[in-house]
């Protein structure tokens, strides 16, 4: 038996949280109070040009923990497809944005286009014990959680004991602060409703890696 096309998911705790995440979590949150023109609502995302509107050097920190994962997932998940010898390869941040979400506000299902690896870094959120205290979101409370690319096979689908593998169709996330979770663009997710005392503020991304010779692997057929 062979299990055919893994979804590979990378999981890494930023060794420099501690220093970076007031300063951060401050210059965040007064963006936003800026760019939403005074709103106090649940939800807030920001467009995807933060690169290049935030010039902190603890945010520059940040992007090269995040790179440095991104690329040795990649080079992890490519280890059998990406040609034999030296591979010139350039990654590219395609966008980058932060969420800030409270009062049971939540992002629904979705998945990211024009990128190969995206990603969520948990800068600010309650501790696991006291969000699951919630007496309404319980253990769901904040997660972030990934659906199998096969789920949208599965309205309807005939389901007894031979198939049982498939009917764990969901995973869930439980943030902490200074974690980065990365997982393929195409991977269904969503944050689920959070409540808590602090903000749940991220840094969400999308990558792109090409290489500087082109990224033709297989000749094309035909003409």
């Amino acid at each position: 038996m062979q299990a055919l096309w893994p979804i590979p998911i990378e999981i890494q705790r930023c060794p420099d949280a501690a220093e970076i995440h007031p300063v951060l979590v401050r210059a965040l949150t007064a963006m936003r109070a800026t760019q939403d023109n005074g709103k106090s609502g649940g939800f807030y995302a920001s467009s995807d040009d933060l690169i290049e509107r935030m010039q902190l050097p603890e945010f520059a920190t940040l992007l090269n923990f995040i790179a440095g994962s991104v690329q040795k997932i990649a080079k992890q998940a490519n280890a059998q497809s990406w040609p034999a010898g030296k591979l010139s390869l350039d990654l590219r941040f395609a966008g980058c944005w932060f969420q800030i979400q409270n009062g049971q506000a939540f992002h629904d299902v979705h998945t990211h286009g024009n990128c190969s690896w995206s990603g969520v870094y948990y800068l600010q959120i309650d501790p696991a014990e006291r969000r699951h205290q919630h007496a309404v979101l319980g253990e769901l409370n904040g997660v972030t959680r990934f659906y199998g690319p096969y789920t949208q096979f599965q309205g309807g689908a005939y389901m007894d004991m031979g198939n049982a593998y498939l009917q764990t169709n969901s995973m869930d996330i439980q943030p902490e602060e200074g974690m980065l979770v990365i997982f393929p663009s195409y991977l269904p997710h969503k944050a689920m409703a959070y409540e808590g005392e602090k903000d749940r503020i991220i840094v969400s991304f999308n990558v792109q890696i090409n290489a500087r010779s082109g990224n033709q692997i297989h000749a094309y057929g035909g003409t």
